[in-house]
């Protein structure tokens, strides 16, 4: 991992693409104080979300011209980057950075199809950024000027945890780990909610008592300096309720060897998505 100076958010920021996660991104930077004014967003289906947060902001939104921004971020589905190539092509110029949240598309691919930007860094942030509770895993490309990654850093830092990589290589693991990771915590709740209403519980009742435990003990694990498995530990009773359920879950086959078989699925899809 390699540390990033501190730098300002950018002067002019077009993001392409503003679904769930390119929408909860602009959110953040919008509250940790991008300048509305200068930023553009292009979206042909933008959802009325986004539309009303444009207006009431005052970006721009699907402008009939579009010039090249000093940063452009691409958040489109990465199935779409060839296709879209063309049209983003007017977006770039010598001097801007792009900002790719595209699974599995990695800097060549990016500067293959925009030759003419100055820099690429490629993220992979998560659906809590919508909160400035997110974690990002970032990667540089050669040459790109102290201040451009210290633009980016800024940039991302408005929605939480930044990591920066040395090794493009474990980017598609950031992506299986904390990309998809919040989908594996709402699972978690989902189906302890499942299980406690099989236990006897009013389903309501089970749904709220699960999305309290889950959400405090995410809480409880960010405000505490003490590992996660300390205190996991500390919660464990020897013959205690809490160590005949984990017997259950950490048992062969049990909830860490399902999670390592999900991350490894998650990390090589995210791999075959650079094809």
């Amino acid at each position: 991992m390699t540390d990033t100076p501190k730098g300002s958010l950018p002067a002019s920021l077009t993001l392409v693409g503003a679904g769930k996660m390119g929408g909860a991104l602009l959110r953040g930077w919008l509250d940790g104080g991008l300048d509305p004014a200068t930023t553009t967003v292009i979206d042909p289906q933008v959802g009325p979300e986004i539309s009303a947060l444009c207006s009431e902001r005052g970006v721009t939104l699907n402008p009939e011209r579009t010039s090249a921004a000093q940063t452009l971020v691409l958040a489109m589905k990465p199935q779409g980057l060839d296709d879209a190539a063309t049209t983003l092509a007017p977006l770039v110029g010598p001097g801007t950075l792009v900002v790719s949240i595209l699974a599995g598309k990695t800097l060549a691919n990016l500067a293959a199809r925009l030759p003419r930007a100055g820099a690429f860094v490629r993220t992979m942030p998560n659906l809590p950024a919508s909160i400035g509770r997110g974690a990002t895993g970032a990667v540089a490309s050669t040459g790109i000027k102290a201040e451009q990654r210290a633009q980016a850093d800024a940039l991302l830092a408005c929605s939480g945890l930044v990591e920066w990589l040395d090794d493009e290589a474990l980017i598609d693991a950031v992506t299986a780990v904390s990309g998809s990771g919040p989908a594996y915590a709402f699972l978690l709740a989902e189906a302890l909610a499942e299980a406690g209403t099989k236990a006897g519980l009013p389903p309501e009742m089970a749904a709220r008592l699960a999305r309290a435990t889950v959400a405090g003990a995410g809480a409880l694990l960010d405000a505490s300096p003490i590992e996660a498995g300390e205190l996991r530990r500390n919660v464990t009773s020897p013959g205690g309720t809490t160590a005949a359920a984990l017997g259950v879950l950490m048992r062969e086959g049990g909830l860490p060897d399902l999670l390592t078989e999900a991350v490894e699925a998650a990390r090589r899809r995210a791999g075959e998505l650079a094809g």
